[in-house]
């Protein structure tokens, strides 16, 4: 048994690349260090991260969980009207809403109508306004004062205190609100599992925790942040698809 485990070790040490030789190969199949560099993407610096109203916070947690399942284009589409039924994602004035107007609005027209959607809307307002109330001073600074270093137990966090935010939703949003983030996009992931530095299912802890390992290494590597490397990953394997990564 022993003797299997150092076997496994030994092979992840062997798979372990260099980050300059997966940032040569992403710019290469790109075309060029020049068009690597225009496709690769940065966070917003925590100070501005920290400054996000929570009312925006909300909107794009529920923009994400709609478009999950959903073809974004028609998600963006209908956008205006959902910002019009849920009051411009107001925080505070969903909060007082009575429940039963809740099922009104998850008939109107006007949003995609999910009501097992549209429930989130107050589950996340309210872990937006009271779960980190001990912890900062907005949800904002909350999140901007989480180490990226630890980005997964951000994850976690989110998917235990909200409402579908678990998966790749809630990183998506955070990517989205300029936190910075890998994400595991089909290419990450696929490069992961190639590599040896995941082989189980892709939410369990050991696995998210492999990932970070990984990315903080290259982090190590490179001093460049987890957004930056995750969409370098992406482009030096797969598809070639540009977009979230």
């Amino acid at each position: 048994m022993l003797q299997a485990f150092q076997f496994i070790f030994n092979q992840r040490q062997n798979t372990m690349e260099k980050f300059s030789d997966i940032q040569a190969r992403a710019s290469e199949r790109k075309g060029g260090d020049e068009a690597l560099a225009y496709l690769v993407s940065q966070p917003l610096p925590e100070s501005q991260v920290a400054l996000i109203h929570d009312d925006l916070w909300l909107e794009e947690f529920t923009r994400k969980i709609f478009q999950s399942g959903f073809y974004w284009s028609v998600i963006n589409k209908k956008w205006p009207g959902f910002r019009e039924v849920f009051w411009d994602f107001n925080v505070g004035k969903l909060l007082m809403m009575p429940t039963e107007m809740l099922e009104e609005k998850s008939a109107d027209i006007r949003i995609v109508r999910n009501y097992t959607k549209v429930k989130t809307v107050l589950v996340n307002a309210s872990m937006i306004r009271f779960s980190t109330q001990d912890h900062a001073p907005s949800f904002g600074q909350f999140i901007a004062d989480w180490p990226t270093n630890d980005i997964v137990s951000l994850w976690v966090w989110l998917k235990k205190n909200g409402a579908r935010l678990g998966g790749n939703t809630g990183p998506y949003a955070l990517r989205a609100m300029g936190k910075d983030t890998f994400l595991l996009s089909r290419d990450v992931e696929g490069y992961l599992r190639a590599h040896l530095h995941i082989d189980g299912g892709i939410g369990t802890k050991k696995s998210l925790q492999a990932a970070q390992n990984f990315f903080n290494e290259m982090q190590q590597q490179s001093a460049l942040s987890l957004q930056e490397i995750s969409q370098i990953v992406s482009y030096s394997v797969g598809d070639n698809s540009v977009g979230f990564q």
